[in-house]
């Protein structure tokens, strides 16, 4: 039996640090493709929103960065609302190995979150919002939090977010979880 390629090893590494870092993670068709609950943060107006976000690595991760994208809607001058990708120059430019899942989301996102750069954006009315009407922009947000990412619109809306292809170890016979290699 071959081992894993140094790639492989970290991939799979990186996931299971971010796991035992009490992030809640979603496996999908494997390893490289999974969803992470991110909690908004405190002392901002994203708090208490919780977010499904969709995380796809590459096959030349860590040193190729990861695909981010918010899968429920969130209002911000660097997340595209329709598609929920992410600008973030540390993710998309600047990535080295030497980051990890870890610091997407419990540095990256948060920063991102918590101070936005509407000089570069991805939503424009957010961009707007930020700019000139501070309190109407934070006023926005707090509603899409109440109406997309609450506890309750997440649990309203995880039927629609989930797809066939989610598993977790549970799917699986207690026969067919014991071959499994983790």
């Amino acid at each position: 039996m071959s081992s894993p390629s140094p790639g492989k090893r970290r991939m799979d590494t990186d996931v299971v640090k971010l796991i035992e870092s009490n992030h809640e993670v979603t496996i999908l068709g494997g390893l490289n493709e999974f969803f992470v609950k991110f909690f908004g943060p405190k002392g901002t107006p994203y708090e208490g929103g919780v977010w499904k976000v969709r995380v796809d690595l590459p096959d030349k991760y860590p040193f190729k960065s990861p695909s981010i994208g918010f899968v429920n809607k969130i209002f911000h001058p660097n997340i595209d609302e329709a598609s929920g990708t992410v600008c973030l120059d540390v993710i998309n430019q600047a990535w080295t190995a030497l980051y990890d899942l870890n610091n997407v989301f419990e540095s990256f996102l948060p920063q991102l979150l918590s101070y936005p750069n509407p000089i570069d954006p991805l939503n424009g009315d957010a961009a707007a919002l930020y700019l000139h009407k501070p309190e109407d922009y934070k006023a926005k947000i707090r509603e899409y939090v109440r109406r997309y990412a609450s506890a309750d619109a997440m649990n309203d809306n995880e039927d629609n977010m989930s797809t066939s292809s989610e598993s977790s170890l549970s799917d699986f016979s207690e026969d067919e979880a014991q071959d499994m290699e983790l």
